[in-house]
């Protein structure tokens, strides 16, 4: 019994050891469970608060910085609402200025092409927002060796308000000298002179790093056109001298063509120095005058000589006496610049010429070339001397440009005058060596150059615009060409292009039937 007894008793422990170990194993089994529940909790809090931390920092990055919108563009609105108003269709224009060869030397002197005629509107109107553009036209750098320009000036084209425009001027240290509109090529030339010694190109090309500089290059400059100077014989008289020195006029068969036509209300602009009002040869002639230097200087010897051979009468006859001179005085003494040049033939194009002659010669200059394009597109013919840098000189502008006839000077023989530019722009040939021409103050003095040959050619094609008002200025390019006696190689060469000049032939030629698409457009 007592075996029976303690056999019982140790099935009683074994079976309370047995509940003790179930009793344990559940207890850790439920605190397993509830740690690992406590982890899921903490995660189910973490990972939200992770992904909205991440969302945050996300939005963080992509706010800072300058915070570029992203529906600016060409910022219309400034274009329309302050400062010089610019063409919103304003385009590259062809040919540029930035080539990175050139001549150096002064005005007269060769050097390459700094960028071609550029035709396009540079200015604007405000209007039409949809079509505004910050295309940039080509850098107006100029050849790494031109030094034909002001060395301390800068003309700009800007898209600024008075307030942009003087924070402008304060970081890029320039002073402002000008403010000139240009209603031909619609935009206003902003003159700037630069304060902090920085080199013309070093300037130009800080200022084209900025968005409100839509245009900036050298204020270039040019030369008027002329060689020799000889005064009249001593003790004879100046008005029998001139009436026996003038070759021109039979050369040219003036006389016949003057039967024909004598220029009568045509309006010829004489882009030079200023030009003796007062003159005999000139009395009742000069219909307008500007001054794009607003200068005090009187006459000068060069400009009075040009339009003495255009329209001069009485003692020296000239190519068309009966035209109405319009004088721009673009050049001081014997230099004139981009914006005076510009401005005057900004202002010959709205006081309504027919003829505008530049006996003047200088660098390629994109903004001028512009100019040009917008006057010949307006039916304005365009006349320029060829220049007197010789043979070896490169084009000078703007003879060189495609929409001027490019004039080039004779002897009484025929020969080519010696100091004479080449070239294939060279286009027609006429009297240029041993020309009497007016003085300031009733005087006459022999001259030569291209210049004064030029100022033959512009007489004469006002000879044609009189019987022919309706012609363009490639049509009247055409017949001048077509009628000219050749000389030299047989048909057109670089040195007499297509040949003297004959104004009798000329004037004669437009009662033929031409070609109706080189009229003049309607306006």
């Amino acid at each position: 019994m007592a075996m029976i007894g303690q056999s019982r008793r140790s099935g009683r422990v074994r079976c309370d050891r047995r509940s003790a170990a179930r009793s344990g194993l559940r207890s850790g089994l439920r605190a397993s469970l509830g740690a690992f529940g406590r982890r899921l909790a903490c995660l189910a809090v973490l990972v939200p608060a992770v992904l909205a931390a991440d969302a945050a920092q996300s939005a963080m990055l992509t706010n800072v910085g300058p915070r570029v919108p992203t529906n600016i563009g060409p910022r219309g609105p400034i274009v329309d609402s302050v400062g010089p108003r610019f063409d919103p269709t304003f385009r590259t224009p062809p040919g540029g200025g930035g080539g990175q060869n050139g001549g150096a030397g002064g005005p007269n002197a060769g050097g390459s092409n700094a960028g071609g005629s550029n035709a396009g509107n540079s200015g604007g109107s405000g209007e039409g927002k949809s079509h505004v553009t910050t295309r940039r036209a080509r850098s107006g750098v100029p050849p790494g060796n031109e030094r034909r320009y002001i060395p301390d000036e800068i003309v700009a084209e800007l898209r600024v308000s008075d307030r942009q425009l003087t924070n402008l001027l304060n970081r890029f240290r320039l002073a402002l000298l000008e403010t000139r509109r240009i209603p031909l090529i619609n935009t206003t030339f902003y003159r700037l002179r630069i304060l902090d010694g920085s080199t013309v190109p070093a300037k130009i090309r800080a200022l084209e790093g900025d968005g409100s500089v839509r245009t900036a290059q050298p204020n270039y400059l040019f030369a008027m056109v002329q060689a020799e100077q000889v005064s009249v014989q001593a003790g004879v008289p100046a008005a029998d001298s001139a009436d026996a020195a003038q070759y021109a006029i039979a050369k040219l068969r003036l006389g016949e063509a003057h039967t024909l036509a004598r220029g009568d209300k045509v309006l010829v602009a004489v882009i030079d120095s200023g030009v003796d009002l007062t003159h005999p040869i000139l009395a009742g002639s000069v219909e307008k005058s500007f001054d794009a230097l607003s200068s005090n200087e009187g006459p000068h010897s060069h400009g009075t000589a040009i339009a003495g051979i255009i329209a001069g009468h009485a003692r020296l006859t000239g190519a068309a006496p009966a035209v109405h001179i319009l004088a721009a005085r673009a050049f001081s003494t014997n230099e004139g610049s981009t914006v005076s040049i510009i401005a005057s033939l900004d202002w010959a194009t709205a006081q309504g010429a027919r003829v505008v002659n530049m006996s003047f010669a200088g660098p390629s200059d994109p903004a001028l070339g512009r100019a040009l394009v917008a006057a010949h597109q307006k039916g304005v013919v365009l006349v320029a001397a060829a220049g007197n840098a010789g043979p070896k000189s490169a084009p000078l502008w703007p003879a060189a440009d495609s929409h001027v006839i490019a004039v080039t000077a004779t002897d009484y023989a025929d020969r080519l005058f010696a100091q004479a530019n080449r070239g294939s722009h060279v286009a027609i040939a006429a009297p240029g060596v041993d020309i009497m021409v007016a003085q300031p103050g009733d005087g006459y003095k022999m001259e030569s150059g291209t210049s004064f040959s030029a100022a033959f050619v512009s007489g004469v094609a006002a000879l044609v615009i009189e019987r022919r008002p309706d012609l363009a200025p490639d049509a009247v390019k055409k017949l001048l060409l077509a009628t000219a006696r050749d000389l030299g190689p047989k048909g057109r060469d670089d040195q007499f292009g297509a040949g003297l000049m004959d104004a009798f032939q000329a004037v004669s030629a437009t009662g033929k039937a031409t070609d109706a698409a080189l009229q003049v457009p309607a306006h």
